[in-house]
């Protein structure tokens, strides 16, 4: 392929991303609605329903002005060649297979990160604070942000080191060895996941003995579930929003609940939350999801060879140079890839709001379907949660189906 086609279909490729989005959210905005539907009796009064159309608009509105910002400075960026610069730039100090590509993604990282902070800044202590929902303080921002970012740069420096050894050592097997040793990578973030990463930004406590724990106990003997670790954390100091969520495998597996969680929900309707996250244990759920992100990940790493090898890519972002840039042939992959993976990530959205039924069902099977409802009712009131999305949005998004359609199905149980 000539390198001016291949320009062209990654600029036309970021448009139509960007029209697609705008649709959506059109789409969504059509639903908004100051009347309150028949259909939230009883989830929102009149006036939280008008809150929640309130910060929906404002996120809506917010996205859109960051989603037009982020695309015309990518349209730009290609446009002048940005990338081709860098890489030409970062060669004069250095050719190492190694360190060239470390550095030229470590500033990748770097400048997408302090792009994106002011967005993050505004979302956070303006819409965020505005209804209700930050308990972040400035400090705490930039603090989390940078150890997001030399986490990130950290992890981001070990798989581009791992894929650039690889390449340089075997450029026809490489994507095979290096799958193999993303996939062990993979696997060892998610097994020590709760313990090494999760305390950089919060603290885990044990749950405390009591009524609780002896009734979340009590379930998982019922369940056939062994139950030992069972930890809160204290996300209530960046957020009023509420989850829970089972971490690592094996003997390392964990209970992780939201101290909010605690707060909003009644002992009965956290007891149904965690029958929940067991469903998704006892379906196996969390290794089918696994399974599918190493095939997918081959996938990706089998294409991304060819673009590796490619002049036709280096040339296309700014090379001045007629042959293959390590660099250059990663960033035009991903972005030619992006639709395939934006298509590949609507069925795993589906796959998704499958298991999130078969959770609930298992719950109900425990005869805790009326407090799923009402803790899932609360959960969703507390986050203004948008609870009339459009279908094609929810088809094309959303990795849970909406509130109205999960009690549906837990009222036929």
């Amino acid at each position: 392929m000539h390198y001016t086609a291949l320009f062209w279909i990654i600029i036309a490729i970021v448009i139509v991303s960007f029209v697609w989005d705008q649709i959506l959210t059109a789409l969504n905005r059509s639903r908004m609605s100051d009347t309150l539907p028949p259909e939230l009796e009883g989830i929102y009064g009149t006036e939280e329903y008008a809150r929640q159309q309130q910060y929906q608009r404002a996120g809506s509105r917010f996205g859109t002005i960051s989603s037009v910002c982020n695309t015309v400075l990518l349209l730009v960026v290609l446009a002048v060649g940005a990338a081709g610069w860098l890489d030409a730039h970062l060669q004069r100090l250095t050719t190492h297979y190694l360190l060239l590509p470390m550095l030229f993604f470590g500033i990748i990282f770097l400048a997408v990160t302090l792009i994106g902070l002011p967005f993050d800044y505004y979302d956070t202590f303006t819409i965020e604070e505005r209804f209700g929902f930050n308990k972040s303080t400035r400090k705490l921002f930039f603090a989390d942000a940078l150890k997001g970012l030399l986490l990130t740069m950290v992890l981001g420096a070990v798989i581009v080191a791992v894929v650039a050894f690889f390449y340089h050592l075997t450029p026809r097997w490489f994507w095979l060895i290096a799958w193999g040793v993303l996939t062990l990578f993979s696997v060892g973030i998610g097994y020590f996941y709760s313990q090494l990463i999760v305390p950089l930004f919060n603290k885990q406590t044990p749950l405390e003995e009591g009524e609780l724990r002896d009734a979340l106990l009590a379930l998982g003997q019922r369940a056939g579930f062994q139950i030992t670790n069972i930890f809160v954390l204290d996300s209530s100091k960046r957020s009023t929003k509420s989850n829970a969520y089972f971490t690592g495998f094996g003997k390392r597996k964990r209970i992780v609940l939201y101290d909010t969680l605690l707060e909003d929900l009644d002992t009965a309707e956290i007891v149904a939350v965690l029958a929940h996250e067991i469903g998704h244990y006892r379906k196996h759920h969390t290794l089918i999801g696994l399974a599918l992100g190493v095939l997918l990940q081959g996938i990706q790493l089998r294409i991304m060879a060819f673009f590796l090898a490619s002049t036709a890519a280096a040339v296309a972002l700014g090379s001045q140079v007629a042959a293959p840039s390590f660099c250059l042939g990663l960033i035009a992959f991903s972005m030619v890839f992006a639709p395939i993976s934006e298509l590949l990530s609507v069925g795993e959205a589906a796959l998704s709001r499958r298991h999130e039924y078969q959770a609930d069902a298992f719950a109900a099977q425990m005869g805790l379907a009326e407090p799923l409802i009402s803790g899932l009712k609360k959960i969703s009131a507390k986050a203004l949660s948008n609870l009339t999305p459009h279908p094609l949005v929810v088809f094309w998004e959303y990795s849970h189906p909406t509130l109205l359609q999960r009690m549906e199905q837990l009222q036929e149980k």
